[in-house]
């Protein structure tokens, strides 16, 4: 291996020129050190600077160049085959990043979807399950979610990136449809007028309606499907980032993606509350979840690609170039590696606590209301929806802050501290305008402006430490 010091060499010429302090390994452990010039055999020196001296444009390298002392084509044990006269590998963008891009945003979005699916009905929930809570089925599927999490790094590793997605994209769908059940028979056939022909959607197992929502335990079951397909969505973006966008877009596209998993809480809260106001609203809700799913699991099986025809990005043509030489270390070892770093644990800690405000809030919205005085099942949801697009605005505005100025810490502390102020107001039963929610929604709404932003900004942190 030669460490390369000359700027270029000619475009039409196949010499090779080295210049400069460098080393030559004959591939048995020798080298010749010291200032070292190749030429061909048979052209003069005075003629190869001239040639050199009348091409100002040749072409630059980068990189090591490998050599090897095996026989082979060329003199000196170089290689004169075109093989080894190819051009380098330019980094190039392609179209589809894009269409990679919105299909695991649009996933993230339906499965944090499903997660927060009755945070904004537990009164219909609770109706339709007697004795369990909304609350207690999203507890089940973030506990799924992080066992999942510390398989995803090792089974993208193992299988790639597109079939994990296509497998999760389906193992979403299948479970949205065990939460579905076969409620949506009555739903099509009302859709089409004709629910009142047919008597047998009436038909009862155990004092269960067949055509309605499934028994509780099956319910848990497609929960627990979601919630172990999500982290495939959710942890994945920087992956994808890496692999089709340029490194200018990196920072771009992955919070496209990590911003989708607010929009799919704050869609949760809207349609949720507007569809989801008794039984059968409630079949229909969760009745077009299954259906987007089923088509967005269509869509990631016809048209998720697995890696572009060129790498995005210089350090990517660096992975290509190593091929089965690059592997991405075991998760323990890894996890080993991070808490062993100096600074690790902190934005760690940031990250933990940021995460924990925002999915209690979100998980208890109704109960945080009502103390408040909004008790209305629409106001509540709207409340609940804004809260989360509060979040993904804060994300925007104080992330390109940090990405400017690179003042993690500061801005963490900032955003903790503020939030510790506004948390206050949502625990309190009397307000200082009585009943009126005025203090309670701005307080809402500036809690997850202020406390959103503390996870991507120290996800950054974690990553650049």
């Amino acid at each position: 291996s030669i460490p390369l010091t000359s700027k270029s060499i000619p475009k039409h010429s196949s010499m090779i020129m080295f210049a400069g302090s460098g080393s030559i390994s004959d591939g048995a452990g020798a080298s010749i050190g010291g200032d070292v010039e190749m030429q061909p055999m048979g052209v003069s020196k005075h003629a190869l600077d001239a040639d050199h001296h009348h091409h100002d444009e040749d072409l630059e390298l980068h990189g090591p160049l490998l050599l090897s002392s095996d026989d082979g084509p060329g003199s000196n044990g170089f290689d004169d085959s075109p093989a080894s006269r190819r051009p380098p590998i330019r980094p190039q963008v392609f179209r589809q990043r894009w269409v990679q891009l919105g299909y695991l945003s649009i996933l993230a979005l339906l499965s944090d979807w499903v997660c927060f699916s009755t945070a904004s009905i537990p009164d219909v929930f609770e109706e339709a399950y007697p004795g369990h809570s909304s609350s207690g089925l999203i507890d089940k599927f973030l506990f799924m979610n992080v066992v999942s999490c510390l398989a995803v790094t090792d089974v993208v590793a193992r299988f790639g990136l597109q079939r994990c997605i296509k497998a999760s994209a389906a193992l979403m769908a299948l479970g949205c449809w065990m939460r579905s059940g076969l409620g949506i028979v009555p739903v099509i056939f009302e859709a089409l007028g004709m629910r009142e022909d047919f008597t047998f959607m009436d038909t009862k197992v155990h004092d269960i309606p067949l055509f309605g929502l499934p028994p509780y335990p099956v319910i848990v079951a497609g929960t627990l499907m979601v919630g172990m397909a999500q982290p495939f969505f959710q942890c994945t973006p920087p992956l994808l980032s890496a692999q089709w966008f340029a490194s200018n877009e990196r920072a771009t596209s992955t919070a496209i993606a990590l911003n989708f998993n607010q929009v799919g809480i704050a869609t949760a809260f809207l349609v949720g509350g507007e569809m989801a106001d008794g039984y059968d609203g409630m079949m229909q809700y969760f009745a077009l979840i299954a259906i987007l799913c089923t088509v967005a699991a269509a869509g990631t099986f016809l048209q998720f690609q697995s890696l572009p025809p060129v790498p995005p990005s210089a350090s990517e043509v660096e992975k290509f170039q190593k091929g089965q030489l690059h592997r991405e270390p075991p998760f323990y070892v890894s996890v080993c590696s991070f808490f062993s770093t100096p600074g690790f644990t902190r934005p760690l800690a940031a990250f933990i606590c940021s995460i924990a405000i925002t999915n209690v809030v979100g998980a208890f919205i109704d109960e945080v209301m009502e103390r408040g005085g909004v008790s209305d099942r629409r106001a509540v949801a709207w409340a609940g929806c804004g809260f989360e697009l509060a979040i993904v605005l804060g994300g925007i505005v104080l992330g390109k802050y940090v990405d400017r100025t690179k003042e993690y810490k500061r801005v963490t502390l900032a955003c903790i501290a503020l939030s510790l102020i506004f948390v206050l107001p949502l625990g309190l039963t009397e307000h200082w305008f009585g009943k009126e929610p005025v203090l309670l929604v701005i307080s809402l709404f500036m809690l997850g402006f202020f406390v959103g932003p503390v996870q991507p900004i120290n996800a950054e942190l974690a990553v650049d430490v």
